[in-house]
C-alpha cells in the first residue's frame, strides 16, 4: 500500500517542462526583472571580475590606508599577530583541554560560529583575549549592523572584511532592504506585533531591491555571503548563481525552517535551481530555535539524499540573546554534542553568553541592540557593556569548544590562527 502511493509522488516530466517553459518565457516579468538588474551590473563575468578585484586583501588595505581609517594599525596588528603564530594552536589547546582524548572525530567538525559583530573594535578585543587566555576564535562570523553606517564609521566594512581575510573565517552580512527598514508599513513596535506573522519579509518591489543592493556591495566590496529572510529573496538568491553569479547566502532563523518538511521545501528548490556543477548559493541554513535533535536528523537524510550534505551547512543557535527573542533559559550545548556525533557540517551559533553570566549583567545581551544606530549607543553610554556581552559570547563559543573536544569531537576554529 505505501509503495504505490509513494509512486503517486513523482515529479512527471512534462511538469518540469512546463517548469522551464515558464523561466525561459521572453514575457515573464518577473524574471525579466532580475535579468535587468544583472545587466545593470554588466552580466555575471564582470560582476564577479568587480568582486574578486575589490576582494583582494591588498585592495582591501589599501583602501582602508586611504580612508585614513584609526582601524588600519588594527588591522596590521591582527595580520602580524596572525604571521607570528601568537594564537593557540589546535594541538595546544586540545592538549590543555581534552588531554585525556586520544583521537577526534573530524569528519562531524562543527564551525564555531558567533553573533553579531556590529563593530570592527569587538573583533580586536576578542582577538587579544585569545591570545592572552590561549582560546579559540570562532570561523564564522555573523554580521547585523547597518551597512551604511558600516561604511560610514571609518570603514568599519573594510576592517572586518580584510580581518576575516586574515583570520581564515567566512562571514555574513545582513542588508539594509528587509522587513524591519519600514518597507513593510503594517510593522511597528509590540502594538502591531500580530503584523509580523505575516512575515517581516521584503514586499512589493523590495525584493528587487535587496538583489540591487547585494549587487552592489558585492562588486564594490567583495561582500559575498548576506543573510536571507524571505521566501522571495531565497529564489532570487537561487536564480542570480544560476546565472553565473558567484554568490552565497545564508537562510536567517528568521524563516522559521522549524520542521523536516520546512527544511525539505528550501533544499529541494535549492538542488533543483543548482547550477550546471551542482552547486548553490544556499550555505548556511538557520533552524528555527524550536527544532529539537530528531529534526536535525530527519533534515540530515534529506540534505544528503539531495547531495548537499558537503555545501549547505546546518547552522544551529546553542546560546541566544538574554532579551527579545527567545524564553529563558535557553542552552542546547548538551544536544549539540549529542548530535554532532553523528551528523556532519554543522555550525554551532552564538548568539549570546552562557546562561549563569548573561543572568548577571546589568545589561545582558538583548537582539534589539543590533537595530541601535551607533550613535545611540555612545548617547546612552552602552558601547563598553556590549564589548562585554561580545566577550561573552566569545567565551560561550569557548565552552562549547571545550565540550566537543571532551567528547571527541573536531572543531572548526579561525584556520589561519589555529593551524
Amino acid at each position: 500500500m505505501k509503495e504505490e502511493l509513494r509512486k503517486k509522488l513523482v515529479i512527471q516530466g512534462k511538469r518540469l517542462k512546463e517548469l522551464n517553459e515558464f523561466l525561459l518565457d521572453p514575457r515573464n516579468e518577473a524574471v525579466n526583472a532580475v535579468l535587468d538588474l544583472v545587466e545593470k551590473y554588466g552580466g555575471p563575468k564582470e560582476i564577479n571580475r568587480r568582486a574578486k578585484q575589490v576582494r583582494r586583501l591588498s585592495s582591501l588595505m589599501k583602501r582602508l590606508k586611504e580612508s585614513g581609517s584609526p582601524y588600519y594599525k588594527d588591522v596590521l596588528w591582527l595580520r602580524n599577530q596572525a604571521k607570528k603564530d601568537a594564537f593557540v594552536s589546535m594541538g595546544e589547546y586540545r592538549k590543555t583541554v581534552a588531554p585525556e582524548v586520544v583521537s577526534f572525530n573530524e569528519e562531524n567538525a562543527v564551525t564555531l560560529e558567533i553573533s553579531a559583530l556590529q563593530y570592527f573594535p569587538f573583533l580586536i578585543a576578542q582577538a587579544r583575549q585569545a591570545i592572552e587566555r590561549r582560546e579559540l576564535m570562532p570561523s564564522r562570523f555573523i554580521r547585523v549592523r547597518c551597512m551604511k553606517e558600516q561604511v560610514e564609521d571609518n570603514a568599519d566594512i573594510l576592517a572586518v572584511a580584510a580581518s576575516m581575510q586574515i583570520v581564515g573565517a567566512s562571514y555574513v552580512e545582513t542588508l539594509d532592504t528587509k522587513g524591519t527598514d519600514g518597507s513593510n508599513v503594517h510593522l511597528g513596535g509590540p502594538e502591531t506585533i500580530t503584523g509580523y506573522f505575516g512575515g517581516v519579509g521584503q514586499p512589493n518591489d523590495h525584493a528587487l531591491k535587496w538583489t540591487d543592493e547585494f549587487l552592489h556591495y558585492y562588486t564594490e566590496y567583495g561582500i559575498q555571503q548576506v543573510l536571507n529572510i524571505n521566501p522571495g529573496t531565497v529564489l532570487i538568491g537561487y536564480l542570480l548563481h544560476k546565472l553565473g553569479i558567484e554568490n552565497e547566502f545564508k537562510v536567517s532563523v528568521y524563516l522559521g525552517n522549524d520542521n523536516p518538511y520546512a527544511v525539505m521545501w528550501t533544499l529541494m528548490t535549492a538542488r533543483l535551481l543548482s547550477d550546471r556543477k551542482g552547486s548553490t548559493s544556499l550555505i548556511g541554513f538557520n533552524f528555527s530555535n524550536s527544532v529539537n535533535n530528531e529534526t536535525i536528523r530527519i533534515s540530515n537524510q534529506i540534505r544528503r539524499s539531495l547531495g548537499l550534505e558537503q555545501n549547505v551547512r546546518f547552522e544551529h543557535h546553542i546560546v541566544e540573546t538574554w532579551k527579545s527573542i527567545v524564553v529563558q533559559p535557553y542552552d542546547r550545548r548538551a544536544e549539540l554534542v549529542e548530535i554532532a556525533k553523528e551528523v556532519p557540517n554543522i555550525s554551532a551559533k552564538h548568539e549570546g553568553g552562557d546562561v549563569e553570566v548573561e543572568k548577571t549583567r546589568e545589561h545582558p545581551t538583548d537582539i534589539l541592540d543590533y537595530f541601535m544606530p551607533k550613535e545611540d549607543v555612545i548617547s546612552q553610554g552602552l558601547m563598553d557593556a556590549m564589548t562585554r556581552n561580545w566577550l561573552d559570547k566569545h567565551n560561550a563559543v569557548n565552552h562549547t569548544a571545550r565540550d566537543l573536544a571532551k567528547a571527541g569531537i573536531g572543531v572548526i576554529a579561525a584556520r589561519n590562527l589555529h593551524a
